[in-house]
């Protein structure tokens, strides 16, 4: 089996512990206004390619003595990696056998049936919750959020360490209301889980140019620092643990 990815990242050491190599999975059923891999969006552009799983088995074999020797392993990403269950699937169950780190960012919507035997491999599972709303989530990603939260609350349930990941772009959800409202929808659907909080950036928007699409709205910004160490500061008052691995 095969399937389509953007690329493999090695010697990464944001998205998980230690050194990781991250696969970048191609299709993803959200929109989002702000997203920094628009490649990722569809498995019909320049950006994708098909690739068979022994070869980023073999791949991953070959950085191996890196995740020895930091704690590191591999990282499912996106675009959506759970876009293709099949393949997430494969690439999973032999990599878990052979007693690799695993971890998985997901934006959460996706057939749980389906996709719990893949998330059951996971030591970490980062899924993102773009804003607690449904109706704004609808607004800035196309979707709304009852499936995503569904999905959260089972996958708490999970042995792997849930991070639930705030995207906070200014504009769309990034004020001390809708972070309040975020933080407590966390504590009463996954109470288990720790916080990331990501601020906005820019560094997608040339592969916009190269697509051909229209780019974010300028008006998307990052939040100030101090607006960042106060959200995180309510989220630890309220009994959720913060984390970064930025």
């Amino acid at each position: 089996m095969g399937g389509f990815i953007m690329q493999l990242q090695n010697m990464s050491v944001n998205d998980g512990s230690g050194i990781r190599t991250i696969i970048f999975m191609a299709g993803c059923p959200l929109s989002c206004a702000w997203c920094s891999n628009p490649e990722g969006q569809t498995q019909n552009n320049p950006m994708v390619h098909y690739v068979e799983t022994e070869d980023i088995i073999k791949e991953v074999d070959r950085q191996a003595i890196f995740y020895r020797f930091s704690g590191g392993g591999v990282t499912f990403s996106g675009g959506e990696a759970t876009a293709q269950p099949a393949f997430l699937d494969e690439l999973s169950g032999i990599l878990y056998d052979k007693g690799y780190d695993l971890a998985i960012e997901t934006c959460g919507l996706f057939d749980w049936e389906t996709l719990k035997p893949s998330l059951q491999r996971m030591d970490t599972i980062f899924m993102d919750l773009k804003h607690p709303d449904s109706d704004e989530h609808r607004r800035w990603t196309g979707v709304g959020n009852e499936l995503i939260l569904d999905n959260m609350s089972k996958a708490d349930r999970l042995n792997a360490q849930l991070v639930v990941r705030i995207p906070a772009v200014v504009g769309v959800n990034a004020d001390d209301t809708t972070m309040a409202s975020a933080i407590a929808l966390i504590k009463e659907k996954a109470p288990g889980a720790s916080l990331e909080i990501l601020p906005y950036h820019e560094y997608g928007l040339d592969k916009y140019k190269e697509l051909g699409l229209t780019p974010p709205p300028a008006a998307f910004k990052p939040p100030a620092a101090e607006q960042l160490a106060r959200w995180r500061q309510m989220a630890e008052e309220a009994g959720i643990k913060t984390v970064s691995y930025k």
